[in-house]
């Protein structure tokens, strides 16, 4: 059984009730950069110190309940992940930043906008469309069990099994491009080794309802940016095509090799793209 290790070069700051932990590299505008399951902040390694070199501020929080930031009391719903971003930017002492989210950082990216929208100057997503945009598929509703296999009983218990075995099954499933060596998953099976964090980070699917909330249907009027992989085995560039409407500014859609993990199947190309729209 692992035990957990603290991590070293980690800020933190209390925001919306609990306290966040994060990364943090450069000066000037901010840039939030959220990670998704199962990852942690370490998903930006490779593109913060890039972001941070072209002038900007860049933040890359654990995500609520992800060690060391702090494990909440309750399951972490969409609407509680976009309340911490926008909690964050005040803490931060920044009026509004530019969001940049993958997978569960999408959900949360999206969420802050929506509930917030003056405090989201651009948005950046990575590998998930618009909430309101997705229609069910058996192709789709396959390709995204893991939703359901995690919100059943034991499910916690099974996750831990065979030193968390599970999170190399999706990382290889959903990143089918990405030959990653054990060493890149090492971060996210330690941050699960602290009490409480891996059942908190399945708390976000225990949430999961298939009604989208009226207030995430709304049309999103900030600047955007959209990455879809080439080689997603879940969600296509057309997906992405299909949320034009939910956006009234502009609306970019970025098709780079790479699956679910484009942005470390395909780093370099991935960051070239995000400078640019950063700089425009």
């Amino acid at each position: 059984m692992r035990s957990y290790v603290p991590e070293t070069g980690i800020e933190s700051v209390q925001a919306n009730g609990i306290r966040h932990a994060f990364f943090t590299e450069g000066s000037g505008p901010l840039v939030l950069m959220l990670h998704g399951f199962p990852d942690t902040p370490h998903t930006w390694d490779a593109i913060r110190p890039a972001v941070a070199a072209a002038g900007y501020r860049v933040v890359t929080p654990f995500l609520r309940g992800y060690a060391p930031s702090e494990i909440p009391e309750h399951d972490t719903d969409a609407k509680t992940q976009g309340q911490d971003v926008l909690a964050l930017i005040d803490a931060l002492g920044e009026n509004s930043a530019i969001v940049v989210g993958h997978d569960w950082g999408a959900s949360a990216a999206y969420s802050a906008a929506a509930l917030g929208p003056e405090k989201v100057r651009k948005l950046v997503t990575v590998g998930i469309p618009h909430p309101a945009s997705l229609k069910p598929s058996l192709g789709l509703l396959w390709s995204i069990r893991h939703f359901v296999t995690l919100r059943l009983p034991g499910a916690v218990t099974r996750a831990a099994k065979n030193d968390y075995e599970l999170i190399e099954t999706l990382t290889r499933r959903w990143g089918p491009t990405w030959n990653f060596g054990a060493e890149e998953l090492e971060p996210v099976k330690n941050a699960f080794a602290a009490p409480g964090c891996l059942n908190a980070a399945i708390g976000y699917y225990r949430t999961i309802t298939p009604i989208i909330p009226a207030w995430l249907r709304g049309k999103l009027s900030m600047p955007t940016l959209s990455f879809a992989g080439a080689d997603d085995p879940n969600i296509t560039p057309q997906d992405f095509e299909a949320a034009r409407r939910y956006y009234t500014d502009e609306y970019r859609v970025v098709t780079v090799p790479g699956g679910h993990f484009l942005h470390r199947e395909s780093g370099p190309e991935f960051t070239r793209e995000l400078l640019e729209f950063l700089d425009a």
